[in-house]
């Protein structure tokens, strides 16, 4: 029962979505577009051009029909024969069109004389120098030679790494009793340094950044160990002197001048744009 009354109602549907079909109205007529007054209807640029064409062309009849209009300002009582000889036309002249640069319709006046191109600069850096003083000196005995724009740079050194450590131990035995109660704490990476000045002393570990060694320096404290983050080598400063000089400045002799150990080629846009601040 469930499937035929399925059944009737898809012949049902069916049969009045085919009746709805045939029995629907036609599609509306389009709406005439009426241009409102006043308003200029819109042209294509070629469309302009024939309503032009075909003003001036409707004009011409009228001034051929015309024996005043034709014959032009002073026509009337004006001698036939005098009407029939044509008049000279005055036709612009070539030359005045063309100025003294040889380009037809370009005025002498009118052409900018484009300015040298400026010799290329030069960019350098000196160094490097131990402190201010010695930077300054070079600054100095450069100038005269050519250098312009300079600018001094400084370079900061990092240290070459860090490392945890702890103070040497009154002897061996003290030291790997110690080394004992680190590894019972959970603390695997140490070593007991055999000899040398930092003999019976426990290193801890070596670290490239200073907050990991910091890092590792606190774990160690937390658990009752005095160690210490120590860099390994010192950060130092190193100034650099950098300056413009044009295409044939003597680098070497320069050098020799300033006192500067090495000499190195740069990109002028960081000397020009410093130097311009």
């Amino acid at each position: 029962m469930p499937a035929r009354a399925l059944l009737v109602l898809l012949v049902m549907l069916n049969f009045g979505v085919a009746t709805w079909w045939l029995l629907r109205p036609g599609p509306l007529p389009p709406t005439p577009w009426i241009q409102p007054e006043g308003v200029q209807p819109l042209r294509l640029l070629g469309e302009a051009d024939d309503g032009a064409d075909r003003a001036a062309a409707g004009q011409a009849p009228e001034i051929a029909g015309n024996p005043d209009v034709a014959a032009g300002p002073g026509a009337e009582g004006a001698d036939p024969a005098e009407a029939a000889v044509p008049q000279p036309v005055a036709e612009p002249a070539p030359a005045a069109a063309a100025s003294a640069t040889g380009v037809p319709g370009v005025d002498a006046v009118s052409v900018a004389v484009a300015p040298a191109p400026a010799s290329p600069l030069r960019c350098l850096s000196f160094g490097p120098y131990a402190d201010a003083a010695s930077v300054a000196a070079a600054r100095g005995a450069l100038q005269p030679l050519g250098a312009t724009r300079t600018r001094v740079r400084d370079v900061v050194d990092a240290p070459r790494g860090w490392r945890v450590a702890m103070a040497p131990q009154s002897d061996r035995a003290a030291a790997d009793a110690l080394a004992v109660r680190i590894r019972e704490a959970g603390f695997d990476d140490l070593l007991v340094i055999p000899s040398g000045d930092e003999a019976n002393a426990i290193a801890l570990g070596r670290y490239g950044s200073e907050p990991a060694a910091r890092r590792r320096e606190a774990a160690l404290r937390g658990a009752g160990f005095p160690a210490q983050a120590q860099p390994l080598g010192e950060a130092s400063t190193r100034h650099w002197l950098d300056f413009a000089a044009g295409p044939t400045f003597d680098a070497a002799a320069a050098r020799t001048t300033a006192g500067a150990a090495e000499a190195r080629e740069i990109d002028c846009a960081d000397v020009v744009a410093v130097a311009s601040r």
